[in-house]
């Protein structure tokens, strides 16, 4: 009869069919309270992902529509998924690594293609990092540099005229992009802060991460304060309403477009830190008898609402800021038929008064255009509607609509030095998790490496930083669209679905059920099994497939900045750039064939060796490595992730743990060779 992961509980030595789980000779260390609990899985995964990703790609994606698909996916696989990684770290209590290992030692491709997801992600999201450095230097001036277009000799600059002051600045002054991704001019001052956003990650990872009980609650509530702030001001801009408006009304015929369904998979897998495994980490220092099914909900709905209250503040932005072109589109038209009525191109009487609402001005124009095609005299309706995605679609949309708020607030600089310290701290945040799911892996699997720890931690930055110089180009931002639409959320989709199915398949969902009932006490939902199972996967594989097949039908394009027309335009990639869009994708889900090959080869090797050589101390079909379990040599192995959020004695025991399972190595070595 099979065992459960339950019957293994405390145990040293205990076997299952699929190995034997690592030492535990020593208690291992639980969180504080739950409280602590929450508050790091919070931590965790609020960040850059809810304040800078979520708005942007809602506000690209047809605002409602998205929001409504957004949320059917965080139901459907967001919260089943993340309570799978939830039960699996607490009930095998090992780290991201060590579960698959345990699972099967085929999959453990799994983690090392975690490995390279965390390096692709690290690598753009402290570009970010080094974006919120440059408006943290540039908020210590008054009146703010975005505040005003700046001004030639008797003129204001043409770009900023035909935009914004905001939108200026960020495409200008910030990015100073060019008009197409071919360009291969640095930005110099975005390149220093890229150094300096790395040399804080590098001493972050050097000198370690210990946060006490009030630095967590303060880092876990400051980023809630300073949005709330934000979301009261922004409320009260003329326009904001309409920003709202639009924000929840659905397009229900977005639907239709599979990139679309991607980006919001790919969004929930961001903002739940779905297959990066830390998730599965955490959890693991749970109690045993923990409500990680509660766990999951709680934090799937926090991390909901904080999107929200972030997209609810730059969607009150963008209706001020859309409200505000709108009445100088409205001004405009004005003048236009003022001088086709002085050349006796329009008659006097169609002129509109002055003053009239946004909505005044759709109904006159709606009744005048029938009867004169006023769009032939290149008078526009000035919808709100269009105006809200004029110059603000991307990567940059949180920057510029952040930075307008700001500069309606009272005191802006010290409203703008907050946002962006809030901002720098949740970068810092994620990047820390992000450089620990590159570092500890290869520390696990390369002991020698672990001698020269610090030396690694430094090669691993300059390494990133030297690669993130593609990302300080003029051209750079471009790449970071790259990254974050195709190179880092394809490869991740991968990694989930191969979670999915190691758990739901190989180990088998019956028996994962019964361990979280012997858990929590009762079985969770039975629909739980069917979505594992089926939906979930089948739902991923077919995301994954269309997503392939639209790469490869339609060829791939991205929105670049047009300096003359000063507004977005849609370029396809050259040939070049989708030659490493392509080659990022497949190295990043290389790993998960490679190791489970590398298995099956030794497999049969060892067949091999046993029906030739006769009865040896090796298990047919099993490796030295899988009759010994996996072997816990560093506190990476224990789920280790190294940062703040982490119980703070957990330290000591990886030590502690690091030298019980030597000894157990050396003992199970002198075993195999004395037969």
């Amino acid at each position: 009869m099979e065992k459960s992961l339950n019957d293994l509980e405390g145990s040293t030595a205990g076997e299952s069919q699929l190995g034997l789980l690592p030492a535990e000779s020593v208690a291992r260390p639980t969180w504080g309270s739950k409280v602590q609990y929450i508050l790091a899985q919070v931590g965790f995964s609020v960040g850059l992902g809810n304040v800078w990703r979520f708005p942007y790609l809602c506000h690209q994606n047809g605002g409602g529509s998205f929001l409504l698909l957004y949320f059917l996916l965080l139901l459907i696989i967001g919260i089943p998924l993340f309570f799978l990684e939830l039960a699996a770290g607490q009930s095998i209590r090992q780290g991201s690594i060590g579960v698959w290992k345990h699972i099967s030692p085929r999959l453990a491709g799994i983690g090392f293609a975690s490995c390279v997801v965390c390096g692709f992600v690290a690598l753009y999201y402290n570009v970010i990092i080094g974006w919120s450095l440059f408006y943290l230097f540039n908020s210590f001036h008054y009146p703010l540099p975005w505040e005003n277009c700046p001004t030639l000799p008797n003129m204001t600059q043409e770009e900023c005229a035909k935009s914004s002051n905001t939108t200026y600045f960020w495409y200008r002054s910030a990015l100073n992009v060019t008009n197409t991704i071919e360009s291969s001019e640095m930005n110099w001052p975005m390149t220093g802060c890229l150094c300096l956003a790395w040399f804080l990650v590098c001493g972050g990872m050097i000198k370690g991460i210990k946060s006490s009980g009030k630095v967590m609650y303060f880092s876990s509530v400051f980023p809630y304060v300073v949005l709330f702030c934000f979301l009261i001001r922004g409320l009260l801009l003329e326009g904001a309403a309409d920003g709202i408006r639009i924000m929840f009304t659905p397009k229900l015929e977005i639907w239709g477009n599979i990139q679309v369904w991607r980006q919001a998979a790919t969004q929930v897998f961001f903002a739940l830190g779905l297959g990066f495994g830390s998730v599965i980490a955490y959890s693991s220092y749970n109690d045993r008898q923990n409500n990680c099914h509660f766990d999951a909900i709680l934090v799937s709905f926090i991390n909901f609402m904080t999107s929200i209250l972030a997209t609810l503040v730059v969607f009150a932005v963008l209706g001020f800021r859309a409200n505000d072109l709108t009445r100088h589109c409205i001004d405009t038209n004005r003048e236009k038929i003022l001088y086709l009525i002085s050349n006796g191109s329009l008659y006097e009487n169609i002129v509109p008064m002055k003053n009239l609402t946004n909505s005044e001005y759709s109904q006159w124009y709606e009744i005048t255009n029938n009867t004169l095609n006023l769009q032939q005299y290149g008078i526009s309706d000035c919808r709100v509607e269009d105006v809200m995605n004029e110059g603000v679609e991307g990567t940059g949309l949180a920057f510029i609509a952040f930075t307008e708020a700001m500069t309606r607030f009272p005191a802006s600089p010290f409203w703008s030095i907050l946002f962006f310290l809030m901002l720098l701290n949740l970068g810092l945040s994620t990047m820390f998790g992000n450089m620990q799911g590159i570092i500890t892996p290869l520390l696990d699997n390369f002991p020698y490496l672990r001698k020269k720890k610090t030396i690694f931690t430094v090669i691993c930055c300059i390494t990133g930083l030297l690669i993130g110089l593609i990302f300080v180009q003029r051209s750079g931002s471009y790449f970071v669209s790259m990254f974050d639409d195709y190179s880092a959320t394809l490869p991740l989709i991968i990694v989930v679905i191969f979670e999915n199915i190691a758990v739901a398949w190989v180990y088998g969902a019956e028996r994962f059920m019964d361990d979280i009932g012997g858990m929590l006490g009762h079985r969770p939902w039975r629909i739980y099994k069917y979505i594992w199972q089926y939906i979930s996967i089948l739902g991923m594989i077919g995301l994954l497939l269309a997503s392939l097949i639209r790469m490869c039908i339609e060829y791939p394009r991205y929105q670049a900045w047009n300096q003359e027309q000063a507004k977005k335009e849609m370029l396809e990639y050259p040939p070049w750039a989708l030659g490493m869009l392509t080659s990022l994708i497949i190295v990043a889900a290389l790993p998960i064939p490679i190791v489970f090959l590398k298995h099956i080869i030794q497999d049969w090797i060892l067949k091999w060796k046993t029906k030739t050589y006769g009865d040896c101390d090796y298990t047919q079909g099993n490796t030295v490595d899988d009759m010994i379990g996996p072997i816990v040599e560093s506190p990476a192995d224990l789920g280790y992730v190294g940062n703040g959020y982490l119980p703070v004695e957990m330290e000591d025991f990886a030590e502690r743990g690091k030298l019980t399972t030597e000894e157990d190595l050396d003992d199970a070595e002198e075993d195999t060779a004395n037969g």
